[in-house]
């Protein structure tokens, strides 16, 4: 399947809104990347419910929303009815990932299960049969504008051999510091999805930015 690319509104301008989600309408965008942060799971605060939903409100594309928040299971009929089509929450912050994943699904949207760079992608062996995607963090998370780390690589080849093994249909989202220049090598090491914050609203064509990550991406 083609590479799927989407644009993180972490770092649109909030000042024009409206236009940002327009662009990214019209462009050869996939999905909206939708970042949830609540200043304790990781140390930023951003979108709330109805910031969600007015996305939502004019979105022609799904809502791809990640959770970085503590005790997500208490909210996620919350995010559901915000607007979010995909939701994945952090392994971190799961005591009980598969009932986290099965609740997703029993909602209604595609579920992801996210894990951060200092953790080995092994420990989601047992969860990969179960999810629809997995979304492997290539900076820490909490901020825009991280840079890429080179080990993430290797981690995708290592999650792509579990992948092959446990579960074909699983999609492989990546995070973090991705653009033009390291879409294709992602893309030939498993990725899936792509997501791409800064590389896109940062761009002085942001719709053309978007077209070239994706052809560098083979999509």
């Amino acid at each position: 399947m083609p590479v799927l690319l989407a644009p993180s509104m972490l770092a649109a301008n909030f000042l024009h809104l409206g236009k940002e989600i327009e662009m990214v309408n019209e462009s050869q965008a996939d999905l909206f990347h939708i970042d949830i942060m609540d200043g304790h799971f990781v140390p930023n605060l951003t979108f709330g419910f109805f910031i969600i939903k007015q996305i939502k409100s004019m979105a022609k594309k799904p809502l791809d929303v990640h959770l970085m928040i503590s005790n997500p299971d208490q909210y996620l009929e919350a995010y559901k009815d915000a607007g979010a089509d995909w939701l994945s929450v952090h392994y971190e912050t799961c005591p009980h990932l598969h009932s986290s994943v099965q609740r997703i699904k029993k909602l209604g949207m595609k579920a992801g299960v996210v894990i951060n760079p200092h953790n080995p992608v092994s420990l989601l062996r047992d969860i990969i049969p179960e999810a629809d995607y997995v979304l492997l963090m290539s900076v820490n998370p909490g901020f825009g504008g991280q840079k890429f780390i080179e080990g993430t690589y290797r981690r995708l080849q290592e999650l792509s051999e579990l992948k092959e093994k446990m579960n074909p249909d699983l999609l492989i989202e990546v995070d973090g510091g991705v653009d033009g220049l390291n879409a294709g090598k992602l893309a030939s090491a498993g990725a899936n999805i792509l997501v791409a914050g800064s590389a896109v609203f940062g761009a002085k064509d942001p719709m053309a930015t978007i077209a070239e990550i994706k052809k560098q991406a083979g999509s």
